[in-house]
């Protein structure tokens, strides 16, 4: 099945349109932010919380951060007028880092504030390792004046055990997800899956032992379990940590981890730049590809979930 499985993400940038969309169905919620709250909006009443993400990223043009700016905003207002639980989550990129970084820390920064003032929380994704530096100096310098925001730490990065380092005085709150971009080059990432695994979990450990609050974002049981066990291990309560999943990848995971009590957060992309996310997404992370597709059959053929 991993040969079929990568074969199909592969050739996924040469399939037309339409036929990536009706997988993308499974896990973007729609073009439009009312589909994201509606798919929230049922995440919430299975007792899961949700991240938002805009789907775009790598503007070239100002204004169109501009108006990503100003989209965001409207996400934040809508989550607190519909009460839905949710925040957000927003990628670097699409905030104009590649434009000038200074005019992506003032974006990020209006968007903090603006999260403040609803109570709410910003998660500043990371990108290829191109952007790490950049991510990692505008989160600290926001971490300074907000405690509402967070990034994200890719375990298959060499570099994560020093950075990790450098953040756990600062109490950072962290993402924690393997990292997926698969052009990176084997100076600069792990290339072998089982020492990503043992980076995840030394990296997970290292963390929640410093009273981090980490969300677990994984679809690898193994690694659910790891984090199983380390919970355990220091006795944590529930507001140190969350499992955190993509929206319409492995539901049935989803519903042991929510079944047994642990804070689970869904991943839920909306917008027009579905089809490109969809190639990325497949293309990192070609196991998707088996998910997908049995939950497509499983409602095709009114499976219950």
């Amino acid at each position: 099945m991993i040969w079929f499985n990568n074969l199909v993400a592969r050739i996924l940038p040469f399939v037309p349109k339409p036929i990536v969309g009706l997988f993308s169905r499974q896990y973007i919620a729609g073009e439009a932010l009312d589909d994201a709250i509606r798919a929230i909006k049922e995440l919430n009443a299975n007792g899961i919380c949700a991240t938002i993400d805009l789907l775009g990223e790598e503007v070239k043009q100002r204004s169109d951060s501009e108006l990503a700016l100003k989209t965001y905003i409207s996400i934040l207002n809508t989550i607190a007028s519909e009460g839905v639980d949710a925040n957000v989550s927003v990628k670097p990129t699409h905030m104009g880092l590649k434009i000038d970084k200074e005019f992506c820390y003032q974006n990020l920064k209006i968007l903090v504030e603006s999260a403040r003032q609803h109570n709410n929380f910003i998660r500043i994704d990371m990108e290829d390792s191109s952007c790490v530096d950049d991510t990692l100096d505008i989160y600290e310098r926001l971490r300074t004046d907000y405690i509402n925001v967070g990034t994200v730490m890719q375990a298959y990065l060499r570099r994560a055990v020093d950075d990790v380092n450098r953040l756990i005085p600062k109490r950072a709150n962290l993402r924690l997800c393997k990292g997926a971009y698969y052009w990176e080059k084997r100076d600069v990432v792990y290339k072998d899956g089982a020492i990503v695994n043992r980076s995840y979990e030394y990296l997970l450990e290292k963390l929640l032992s410093q009273q981090c609050y980490v969300g677990i974002a994984t679809h690898d049981e193994k690694l659910v379990w790891a984090g199983l066990r380390l919970i355990d291990k220091y006795q944590l309560t529930h507001d140190q940590y969350e499992f955190q999943m993509l929206y319409g990848v492995d539901p049935e995971l989803a519903r042991i981890v929510t079944r047994d009590g642990h804070k689970l957060r869904v991943y839920v992309p909306f917008g027009k730049e579905w089809f490109a996310y969809s190639v990325r997404r497949l293309r990192e992370n070609p196991k998707m590809v088996s998910y997908i597709m049995k939950n497509t059959v499983n409602r095709m053929f009114g499976i219950n979930r």
